[in-house]
């Protein structure tokens, strides 16, 4: 009696299941006895190696597992003393090719992802002696074909090892570099073992580098081909004959050995050896790993600035923008607001009631200058005893909505204003200084704003300037008029006169 079968077979099918960790276990255990050349396992075999009892949750893990097509059960006759025992459920279990293979690919799989890579000096050391090596059997007029296929093989091995340890290590060393808020002592001082193991690496790989580079080019100027198609011969000569033509099969089987062999030479070739407009990857793990070994003091000077108790600014920021992006309404991110900034309006200075009068009377906005707005009159009390109020009962504070709706509608104001200049200034192309409609004071002053940003933008020795205003609000571009003469704009505040100029404003907020 045999059970399962290679149809319907489904070996990866324990993965994710909630039973993962015991089924791998128990293929493991399988795995290990295969190694040790023992075919069949018993039930309580494979309770021994898991040092457990074997109760039915194994038993019934193990024909899960011959479903899956992971084992095969063949029946236990061995030790039946009984009619008893020949009636019950008795069992060898064997792993099947499919579990097998399945096995060896997780297996690989989790060799591949956990891999940390390193970076390999021996291995450059290697590589330059496999291509010395090569460079005096290619000088030599008939190559010993199996020297010249071993050599290439080794060579082959140690660059595929030393490219995939790098391109494994530069994957993890992001890792590395995170800072890490475990022990302080620890984290600095792996992050200096790590600085000094790169700066050994970036080293030999300069040095050796150069020698593999040079290596390689008198390689191919000997004819490096010649030995390739060596190599290519010796394996084409183990091929299996494929069709009628046996010589076709093994020239075919040449062929693709050959360019195979060529392949991996354009790859070795571009590790080491830069060309026109493309840098060798030897040259840009250097860059890498000169980034991270900046990345890596960085992080440690991050972290002897928080040991020393320096305040991380940017870090707060990022903290509080973090804050205000996880508020759930309006409402919070004012709390946030105010909590943070603490902006609140100052209740401990209060002025007279004539000095709110001439304010609401003179009506002043943002460009009134201060020397002409009203003053601002506080009660003498204050200045000969500290304190403003009398003795005796708190007043109560005073209600500011009135003023605070004065303030709205003079904001309001100035805002409707603004947006007014922005329209009129904007142009449709580029236009003449002197056909800008800048009479009005207001409109006259961003004139003025616009067009020093415009000048002070311009190199020495430009004509045209392009330019975008520090609030990022306007675009201004500006040249000058060959022969356009000069030009004089009087307005309330002054005469505007120099040389003509074309220009061009466009508003970036999108209002005009």
């Amino acid at each position: 009696m045999v059970l399962g079968g290679e149809r319907g077979a489904q070996p990866f099918a324990h993965l994710g299941t909630p039973l993962e960790g015991l089924y791998r276990a128990i293929l493991v255990v399988f795995l290990r006895a295969k190694d040790r050349f023992v075919v069949h396992l018993r039930p309580e075999d494979v309770a021994a190696e898991l040092g457990r009892g074997a109760d039915e949750a194994l038993v019934a893990a193990l024909e899960k597992l011959v479903e899956w097509g992971n084992l095969r059960a063949d029946a236990d006759t061995g030790r039946v003393t009984s009619v008893e025992d020949f009636h019950r459920k008795r069992f060898l279990f064997q792993l099947t090719p499919q579990g097998h293979a399945a096995e060896q690919a997780i297996a690989l799989y989790e060799e591949v992802v956990g891999q940390r890579g390193a970076l390999q000096s021996v291995a450059l050391a290697d590589i330059a002696e496999r291509l010395a090596a090569l460079e005096k059997l290619a000088a030599q007029p008939d190559p010993d074909p199996a020297q010249a296929h071993l050599l290439l093989l080794a060579l082959a091995e140690r660059f595929t090892s030393l490219a995939d340890n790098a391109q494994a290590f530069m994957a993890s060393l992001r890792r590395a570099i995170d800072f890490s808020d475990g022990d302080v002592e620890g984290f600095i001082t792996y992050k200096e073992r790590l600085i000094d193991y790169i700066n050994r690496f970036i080293s030999d790989l300069a040095n050796s580098g150069a020698r593999i580079a040079g290596l390689l080019v008198r390689l191919e100027e000997l004819g490096h081909e010649r030995l390739l198609l060596l190599a290519a011969r010796r394996e084409a000569a183990d091929a299996v004959p494929d069709g009628a033509d046996a010589a076709a099969g093994l020239a075919r089987a040449e062929r693709e050995a050959f360019e195979a062999w060529r392949n991996r030479w354009r790859g070795l070739s571009g590790w080491f050896v830069s060309t026109s407009g493309h840098s060798s990857q030897s040259r840009l793990l250097r860059q890498s790993a000169v980034g991270a070994i900046k990345q890596l003091i960085d992080a440690v000077g991050l972290l002897n600035e928080r040991r020393s108790g320096r305040s991380d600014r940017s870090a707060d920021f990022r903290a509080l923008a973090r804050w205000f992006a996880e508020a759930p309404d309006d409402a919070s991110a004012h709390r946030i607001w105010r909590a943070a900034f603490g902006l609140n309006p100052a209740r401990h200075l209060t002025v007279t009631g004539a000095t709110l009068d001439a304010w609401r009377d003179a009506e002043p906005d943002s460009t009134t200058p201060w020397a002409e707005a009203p003053p601002l009159r506080i009660s003498p009390q204050l200045r000969k005893t500290g304190a403003y109020e009398r003795r005796g009962r708190q007043a109560k504070i005073r209600s500011r909505a009135e003023e605070k709706r004065h303030l709205r509608e003079l904001a309001d104001r100035e805002a409707a204003e603004t947006a007014e200049a922005r329209a009129r200034l904007c142009t449709d192309g580029p236009v003449p200084l002197s056909a800008l409609d800048v009479l009005d004071p207001k409109v006259f002053r961003l004139f003025l704003a616009l067009l020093g940003d415009a000048l002070s933008a311009r190199a020495p020795g430009e004509t045209e300037v392009r330019t975008i205003t520090a609030d990022g609000s306007f675009e201004v571009r500006l040249s000058p008029v060959p022969d356009g003469g000069e030009i004089r704009v009087r307005t309330e505040d002054g005469v505007l006169s120099g040389p003509e100029h074309l220009i061009e404003i466009t508003d970036l907020m999108g209002t005009s």
